[in-house]
């Protein structure tokens, strides 16, 4: 089963060509009505090519979450339109949907949301399980993962016995078990200390170059937003690239697995 996930998404490669995985058109979301409306995205466009790493940077309650929600069609548009590798998603149904956020996106969030009083291991495992891969199978794919994150030794810990540094491991590695070509992270550093958040940052850097990733960052650290590819600010519903912003993506993989810096 892991096994086709990866191929589906192989293929979706070589299909996509010079198409931008993602593309966004006119997006454009309103709460609200008459005097109470709310604009928070006025009309974005946006290409991400794949393997790019994009940050998008901006205040609190500028709309960075619903953005991402609207990519991973968890949400829909007041007006616009989403693609993923040329497909629309406006155009499929709620199934497809959900079929298409298990294969193809992994979600990295502010709060890691694991399960308590399950391991680490059984916590990355559970889109697999979900998924209906045998639970030896999942288990041995999260050790692996474990492993790549630097927590192979913590996979039989439970999760309220990890420290907030490796639960928001725990859970980037429960983000990308399904093998997905995208990854969304919605301030993902936002809970943790500067030592902490620093590590995780580079974590993810890893991973976006080893595992051939397209990343979409939602964060209001600038500082860590500059070492991706391109840096935008959402600000009154519009998008606008930051000039002479990001290009330094390539250092902030330069960490091995477990976040030792290569020599």
């Amino acid at each position: 089963m892991v096994e086709a996930i990866a191929d589906t998404n192989r293929q979706s490669e070589e299909r996509g060509g010079n198409e931008p995985l993602v593309r966004v058109e006119g997006l454009r979301k309103v709460f609200g009505s008459g005097p109470s409306e709310r604009v928070v995205l006025g009309g974005v466009n946006l290409d991400v090519a794949r393997g790019e790493w994009v940050a998008i940077v901006g205040a609190s309650g500028a709309g960075k979450s619903t953005f991402l929600q609207l990519v991973a069609a968890l949400d829909t548009p007041t007006s616009g339109r989403v693609y993923f590798a040329s497909r629309a998603l406006h155009s499929l149904g709620e199934e497809q949907r959900a079929e298409f956020r298990r294969r193809s996106v992994g979600f990295v969030w502010q709060r890691h949301h694991l399960l308590a009083d399950f391991t680490a291991a059984e916590n990355v495992a559970a889109p697999l399980l979900l998924d209906g891969v045998s639970r030896r199978e999942a288990l041995a794919e999260a050790g692996d993962l474990l492993e790549q994150v630097g927590l192979g030794g913590r996979a039989g810990q439970r999760a309220a016995e990890l420290s907030g540094g490796e639960r928001q491991r725990v859970a980037i590695a429960r983000a990308l078990v399904n093998r997905p070509e995208l990854l969304l992270a919605d301030e993902p550093t936002g809970e943790l200390d500067e030592q902490n958040a620093e590590a995780v940052f580079r974590l993810m850097g890893h991973l976006h170059e080893s595992r051939r990733l397209t990343t979409i960052l939602a964060t209001h650290n600038a500082a860590l937003a500059q070492r991706t590819h391109r840096v935008l600010v959402l600000e009154r519903g519009s998008l606008t690239p930051v000039a002479g912003a990001g290009g330094a993506g390539h250092q902030a993989g330069a960490v091995e697995a477990g976040g030792k810096e290569r020599g």
